[in-house]
C-alpha cells in the first residue's frame, strides 16, 4: 500500500511559479516510480512528470519540459513538482501518483495509487 497526500495548489497569474508537494508513505516505495498527472475540466487525465523513487531518473511530458521540475526528498519522503512560467493552459487538478517502474511515459492505467488532487489555477 502507498499513501499520497498533495499540497501546494493555488491561484496564480501567468508567468508565476508554484511548487506542489506530495507526502509519500508505504513500505516498498523503492519498487515504484512516483509522479504527477493533471486533469482539466472536460479533458482526460494526462501525464505530467515522473521520477524513480530509488534511482532518480526523470521523465516529462513535452508540454511541461523545460518549465516543470520533478524531484523527491527520500529523507522527508516527499515528492515535489516545481512549476515555473505557468500558463493558463496549465490550469487543472494535479494528482500525485505511484505506479509501475517503466522506461516509457505513464498512462493512467500504469498508476496503482492516487492522491486526492490539488487545484492549480493560472489566470491570464
Amino acid at each position: 500500500q502507498v499513501q499520497l497526500v498533495e499540497s501546494g495548489g493555488g491561484l496564480v497569474q501567468a508567468g508565476a511559479s508554484l511548487r506542489l508537494s506530495c507526502v509519500v508513505s508505504g513500505r516498498t516505495l523503492s519498487r515504484y516510480d512516483v509522479g504527477w498527472f493533471r486533469q482539466a475540466p472536460g479533458k482526460e487525465r494526462e501525464f505530467v512528470a515522473k521520477i524513480s523513487w530509488s534511482g532518480g531518473a526523470t521523465a516529462y511530458a513535452d508540454s511541461v519540459k523545460g518549465r516543470f521540475t520533478i524531484s523527491r526528498d527520500n529523507v522527508k519522503s516527499t515528492l515535489y513538482l516545481q512549476m515555473n512560467t505557468l500558463k493558463p493552459e496549465d490550469t487543472a487538478v494535479y494528482y500525485c501518483a505511484a505506479g509501475s517502474r517503466l522506461v516509457r511515459l505513464w498512462v493512467p492505467r500504469d498508476v496503482g495509487y492516487w492522491g486526492q488532487g490539488t487545484q492549480v489555477t493560472v489566470s491570464s
